[in-house]
């Protein structure tokens, strides 16, 4: 058989790049992450402001 019968890992699919569904999801765990700490950090200061 031919060389294109073997099994292709994701390193050789794309050329080296990572696969979009992870880059997607890196992206929105990123964005997610950031948004909660804004929450978190907007949370305590206007908390600190009250006393």
């Amino acid at each position: 058989m031919s060389e294109k019968s073997v099994s292709v890992t994701g390193e050789e699919r794309g050329g080296g790049k990572f696969p979009k569904g992870l880059v997607l999801r890196l992206f929105a765990y990123l964005i997610a992450g950031h948004l909660f700490a804004g929450f978190l950090y907007l949370l305590f200061m206007l908390g600190g402001q009250n006393q």
